[in-house]
């Protein structure tokens, strides 16, 4: 299994040993505090994204939510008089405290966020009467989630539910080429409001998802529109997975 490792920054035993590692394979559960504008990004623009919950890690270690994933903009093509438009995105900085640690990363699915809203209100709407922890959600790509018991796919348990808002699962493959494990990281992965399935974009028209940063050139993500500019807005949801 291959590691990045990083500086001694997290919590618990980390701070005995001076160093963790973060194993190929581990997601990264981020909300994007920073909007992807084709019109208005430029080459180089800085995009920050928030770790929604903690990331276990091997030896009871994790990175704690709230930390950053910061990234920039490496290219931008504008969309003109109906031309398509085109963005070339890499993340590869953890900021956690004065820390600032360097990663490779793919992403594995991109949500708008209106979906990211709808994954955290049941199907039925708030329900006054209940509380929250004792809800059931629909998880991006189609799972329910029971707060504070499982996630389930069908009548398959897939992970563990953690109120108020969060999941830990086994990732699943799926058809459309995202993997499940990866280089024999099969530990419960943290996904916040996406479902083990979650692959892809979801609740963006007219973009596509033309290179996910898993294959040369590593790391760089590339966001395609054939008919507009491309408008990802904050607040939108995305997992990350460590190359």
């Amino acid at each position: 299994m291959k590691y990045v490792v990083l500086a001694g920054f997290l919590t618990l035993s980390s701070w005995l040993f001076g160093q963790i590692a973060v194993p190929a394979g581990t997601i990264l559960p981020l909300r994007l505090n920073s909007a992807i504008n084709s019109r208005k990004s430029r080459a180089g623009q800085v995009v920050s994204a928030r770790v929604m919950q903690d990331v276990p890690l091997p030896g009871n270690t994790k990175i704690k939510c709230g930390s950053r994933i910061l990234g920039r903009v490496i290219s931008v093509q504008r969309g003109t008089n109906g031309s398509g438009s085109e963005i070339v995105l890499r993340f590869d900085t953890l900021a956690a405290g004065k820390h600032r640690i360097p990663l490779a990363t793919n992403l594995r699915a991109l949500a708008s966020m209106v979906e990211v809203n709808d994954a955290q209100t049941p199907q039925t709407g708030p329900d006054r009467g209940t509380d929250e922890y004792d809800w059931a959600t629909i998880q991006i790509g189609g799972e329910a989630d029971y707060h504070g018991s499982v996630i389930t796919n069908g009548l398959r348990t897939v992970g563990k539910s953690l109120p108020p808002a969060g999941a830990l699962v086994q990732m699943t493959a799926t058809p459309n080429k995202c993997r499940g494990g990866v280089a024999g990281n099969d530990r419960l992965q943290a996904t916040w409001v996406f479902g083990s399935n979650a692959c892809g974009l979801y609740g963006f028209s007219n973009l596509i998802l033309a290179h996910a940063g898993r294959t040369n050139p590593v790391g760089e993500i590339v966001l395609r529109s054939d008919q507009a500019n491309i408008h990802v807005r904050a607040g939108s949801g995305m997992l990350l997975r460590v190359n």
